[in-house]
């Protein structure tokens, strides 16, 4: 029995100085540890302070052991602890699942418990390699703790100075009651109000917020402004005398204009009453006096003449229609009655006109109008 136990406090030792010390009994599995089944994954998580945690401590999901700590080690930064934890495969936890640093009992060991996220739903899937980051970790008081802000508080005066402070309380209080419970009850209302303009209120903040960032994008404006605001108060102050005179002036001028407006406010409505019928004489006049206005200065031409009449000369536009037909008719028109026709022919035609000479082509009569035309086309005489 001496021999047996000699023989395995030996092989202890050999696993302790394997790794160069006793960090190496971390690594050897504990009987009646957690199952992590046969396909596990690994997730690590930041803690600011792990407190007492070592490895081979349990991973709990609802109080139930569900994998191991594997390794604790520091971050390059030297700001936290970076827990590596063996979790077995068959328990499923959502990506943004928390982790939190228990103990047992008030003497008993350190654990890690992973669960699911209470004040967010639940997303995504916790897998192999997964990290738990600082922000969704967190640690519970250890006894000693409570114990020393007890002892701090008891010890340190605190007692005394609730004491002190409810005596206070108590003096402030009596003989005060109904102007206690009137000023709870405005501030019942207030609360209320309050409350009633959330909306409100939530939305001036949002604007002190945008308001903020506008104020801190011009920060160099602001301090150009602020920094050049000086001389322009320096020349304000230099010339406060006659800026004063200048409102003093105004104010005179504003007194004598009042009492202008006043003494003349009779004969200023009368002259608007007689101007009425003229305006509305005007009014009715629409776009015949404008029109009017516009050939007065060429009168007694029209306003066109002033696009004719350039200087001392005049331009001509003449449009000269050389339709035979349309000479033809204009030279036989002719206002001699209709013959009348014995009756029963229906209709009085007037007799046949002789054309005149146009001197074109020497003769009179009808007989030299088409052979004149002609000929003027042709450039006859």
């Amino acid at each position: 029995m001496k021999r047996l136990a000699g023989v395995l406090a030996g092989v202890l030792v050999l696993a302790a100085c394997s790794d160069g010390g006793f960090n190496g009994l971390y690594g050897t599995p504990l009987p009646g540890g957690a199952d992590v089944g046969d396909h596990p994954y690994h997730v690590t998580a930041l803690f600011t302070d792990v407190l007492d945690l070592v490895p081979q401590s349990s991973v709990k999901v609802n109080d139930v052991a569900v994998g191991r700590v594997d390794k604790i080690t520091l971050t390059p930064d030297t700001r936290s602890a970076l827990v590596s934890m063996t979790v077995n495969g068959d328990i499923a936890l959502p990506a943004n699942a928390h982790a939190e640093l228990k103990q047992s009992s008030l003497l008993g060991e350190k654990f890690v418990e992973l669960s699911v996220p209470t004040a967010e739903p639940a997303a995504g899937h916790l897998g192999d390699g997964a990290q738990i980051p600082l922000g969704r970790t967190n640690r519970n008081p250890e006894v000693e703790e409570v114990l020393g802000a007890l002892s701090l508080l008891l010890n340190g005066g605190g007692v005394e100075q609730i004491q002190k402070i409810s005596h206070e309380l108590n003096d402030a209080l009596s003989g005060n009651e109904p102007e206690i419970r009137a000023l709870l009850s405005r501030v019942d209302e207030l609360a209320t109000q309050l409350d009633g303009h959330r909306t409100e209120i939530l939305r001036a903040i949002d604007g002190l917020g945008k308001l903020s960032k506008t104020l801190t994008g011009q920060t160099q404006n602001l301090s150009n402004a602020l920094d050049n605001l000086a001389p322009g108060l320096k020349i304000v102050t230099d010339q406060r005398d006659q800026l004063v005179g200048m409102l003093n002036a105004l104010n005179t001028l504003s007194g004598v204009a009042t009492d202008t407006v006043t003494k003349s406010r009779d004969q200023l409505v009368a002259n608007l009453k007689a101007l009425q019928p003229t305006l509305t004489k005007l009014g009715e006049a629409g776009s015949d006096l404008p029109n009017a206005l516009q050939i007065l200065l060429t009168y007694p031409f029209p306003d066109y003449a002033g696009n004719v009449i350039k200087g001392d000369y005049a331009n001509v536009e003449a449009n000269v229609n050389l339709d035979l037909d349309t000479l033809i008719q204009n030279f036989t028109n002719s206002s001699q009655p209709p013959i009348a026709l014995p009756s029963g022919t229906g209709s009085a035609v007037a007799p046949p006109l002789p054309l005149p000479d146009l001197g074109l082509t020497g003769q009179t009569g009808g007989t030299g109008l088409l052979p004149g035309l002609l000929g003027l086309i042709g450039g006859g005489k």
